[in-house]
C-alpha cells in the first residue's frame, strides 16, 4: 500500500507574494471586523508539526500562488479553500500544506485567504463566495502569465471550504458583486472540483435535499469527494451532493472511509483516509487534468 502523503513532502518551486483580491475595501465591508490574527494559543505541549494556524478577522482577502518545479509542471492549477466554519481558516492544515502537495504532482496551488468570520446579517458564505468567484477570475485572467492552462483550473476545499468550493462550482452564471476589472469578464466556473469532508451542502429541514444556494446541473464540474463514516455530523452532505451529481449525470468519484473523523487535511495518520491525496491524483489524471504541459 502506498504511504500517506507528508505535508512537508517537498518544497514548492516558487511562491509569489500574496495578491490582494480587491482594490480597496472588499464589497460590503465596513472595516468593523478587527485586526487579522491567529487564534491558536501557544501551547508548549503541542508539537510544531501538530500545530494549526487558525486565522480570523480576514478583511483583506488574498491569493498566494505556489508554482511547482518546471520539470514537473503540468499546467493545471487548483484554488485551495481552507475550512473553519466560516469563522476561522485552518490556513496551514487545509491551505499551504495542500498547495505544497499539489506542487509535488505538478499542479500550481493557489491558496485563497477568504474573508472570515461571516458578516452579520448575511448568509455565512456571502463574502467568501465573492472572494472565491473573484479568485478564479483572476487566476484565469493571468493564466498565460503564470503558465497555467485556463481550461484546467480546479477548486479544492475542506469543510466550510468544501461548501465554498461547491458554491463556486454551482454559482457561476453571474458574479455576486459589481465587476471590478477584466478579471471579472472571465468565467468563474472551475473546470473540476475536489470536496474533502464538505459542510453546509444540505437543507436544514430535509437532509436529502441540497441547500438552496447549491444548484447542481448537468454543467456542474466533474467532482471528487472524500468522506469518513465517523464524521457523523457531516456525512450526509457528501451523500446528498453526490446523489445530486449522479441525477444530473455529472461524472463524480466518491471515497467513503470508516474512520478519520473531521479536519485531518492531508497529515498522515493510521487511518486509511490518509491515502486520499494519491487517489485524488489518480482521479485528476484519469479526467485529463494532469496531462503533460
Amino acid at each position: 500500500m502506498p504511504q500517506p502523503v507528508s505535508a512537508s513532502a517537498s518544497a514548492p518551486n516558487s511562491v509569489l507574494e500574496p495578491i490582494l483580491l480587491w482594490k480597496g475595501a472588499a464589497p460590503g465591508d465596513t472595516g468593523d471586523i478587527g485586526e487579522e490574527k491567529d487564534t491558536t494559543p501557544d501551547d508548549p505541549n503541542v508539537k510544531p508539526e501538530a500545530r494549526i494556524i487558525r486565522l480570523t478577522n480576514v478583511t483583506r482577502p488574498t491569493i498566494t500562488v505556489y508554482h511547482p518545479p518546471k520539470d514537473k509542471d503540468t499546467g493545471a492549477a487548483v484554488v485551495v479553500c481552507p475550512g473553519g466554519g466560516y469563522s476561522i481558516l485552518a490556513y496551514d492544515l487545509e491551505g499551504s500544506e495542500v498547495c505544497k502537495w499539489l506542487n509535488t504532482i505538478g499542479v500550481t496551488g493557489v491558496l485563497l485567504k477568504y474573508r472570515v468570520p461571516s458578516r452579520k446579517g448575511l448568509p455565512p458564505y456571502t463574502a467568501a463566495l465573492q472572494d472565491g468567484q473573484r479568485a478564479i477570475g483572476i487566476v484565469r485572467h493571468r493564466a498565460k502569465e503564470w503558465g497555467i492552462d485556463p481550461a484546467r483550473i480546479g477548486v479544492l476545499g475542506f469543510s466550510a471550504g468544501g461548501h465554498l468550493s461547491a458554491a463556486v462550482s454551482t454559482n457561476y452564471d453571474s458574479r455576486t458583486y459589481p465587476a471590478v476589472d477584466d478579471s471579472d469578464k472571465e468565467s468563474s466556473r472551475p473546470d473540476f472540483t475536489l470536496l474533502i469532508y464538505p459542510a453546509y451542502l444540505i437543507s436544514e429541514s430535509d437532509p436529502t435535499q441540497l441547500a438552496h444556494d447549491i444548484k447542481v446541473t448537468e454543467h456542474t464540474p466533474h467532482t471528487f469527494i472524500v468522506q469518513t463514516e465517523d464524521d457523523t455530523q457531516l456525512i450526509r452532505n457528501s451523500f446528498t451532493y453526490g446523489w445530486a451529481l449522479r441525477d444530473a449525470k455529472v461524472p463524480m468519484e466518491m471515497h467513503i472511509y470508516p474512520t478519520g473523523g473531521h479536519g485531518y487535511g492531508l497529515r498522515p495518520s493510521a487511518n486509511s483516509v490518509s491515502h486520499w491525496p494519491q487517489l485524488a491524483e489518480v482521479w485528476m489524471k484519469s479526467q485529463g487534468f494532469l496531462k503533460a504541459k
